[in-house]
């Protein structure tokens, strides 16, 4: 006998493979039909078959490529009018590692589609109504790199720092709506982001680099939990308060009319 699908939606991004596939199948395990979204047909579809028999939701592949304008407003329109749409996971997204003269500007460019005007664009597209329903789940899957930049990683970086700044920000404007919005930091995961990265996944060191079972259910207790900000791999959250703690202090030391003494013309 086939129930009725009465669940709540996740539309997740990025969902084919890697940490969108786990996610797909951790949230279908708690009950939510899906709305895949991803570029591979096959992949999606088999992914999509895969879980509706595990868990006995409904889930839904939608082929697109988040970097075409076109789709990426089909995808806007599948978010503003879901009223059964309960969690957006923002995670597709892309890594080109290397020095910034040996990469294109196109190079660059595709990054910052994906990794910041996509998520930007869907997480604008979601916000009235789950504002209008006083509730919903976004979840946005920064880096650690959104805190730290290497010589290879100037543009990721720069798009995950707008990650960071761009949920924090909006957590702010969300208090008190019903809204909740989960910055998720992975560091080294293995998935398939790092075919295209430049730097292949067998270089980095195997001990510092986290399965994607484990960063999604990390990920997601944490979110059970009511963390903001989630570090997967970081055991002592006390760096990350010393860290905000410094940022604030730092931040009302800018907070000057005048000059630093150390740039006073002699």
């Amino acid at each position: 006998m086939t129930r009725p699908h009465s669940n709540k939606v996740a539309l997740i991004t990025g969902a084919s493979s890697g940490i969108g596939a786990v996610y797909a199948d951790r949230l279908a395990a708690r009950g939510y039909d899906l709305i895949l979204v991803a570029r591979r047909a096959d992949r999606l579809q088999a992914l999509s078959a895969r879980i509706a028999e595990a868990h006995g939701v409904k889930a839904e592949p939608v082929v697109a490529d988040l970097g075409k304008a076109e789709d990426l407003a089909r995808i806007e329109a599948l978010l503003s009018t879901n009223e059964r749409l309960h969690i957006l996971v923002n995670n597709a997204g892309i890594a080109r590692l290397g020095p910034v003269a040996q990469w294109s500007a196109d190079d660059a460019v595709s990054q910052i589609d994906l990794n910041i005007t996509a998520l930007t664009r869907l997480t604008q597209a979601v916000l009235p109504p789950f504002i209008a329903r006083k509730q919903g789940v976004i979840i946005n899957i920064a880096s650690v790199l959104g805190i730290h930049a290497l010589p290879v990683s100037a543009v990721y970086s720069g798009t995950k720092a707008f990650v960071l700044q761009y949920s924090r920000g909006l957590q702010q404007e969300l208090a008190d709506t019903g809204v909740q919005v989960q910055l998720v930091l992975p560091a080294s995961t293995a998935t398939e982001i790092w075919d295209l990265s430049g730097v292949p996944l067998a270089a980095l060191n195997q001990d510092t680099v986290m399965t994607t079972e484990h960063l999604v259910d990390a990920a997601l207790a944490g979110l059970d939990q009511g963390e903001t900000v989630t570090w997967p791999s970081v055991a002592d959250t006390g760096l990350w308060d010393r860290y905000e703690s410094a940022r604030a202090e730092l931040f009302a030391g800018s907070q000057m009319g005048t000059p630093a003494p150390r740039y006073s013309v002699v």
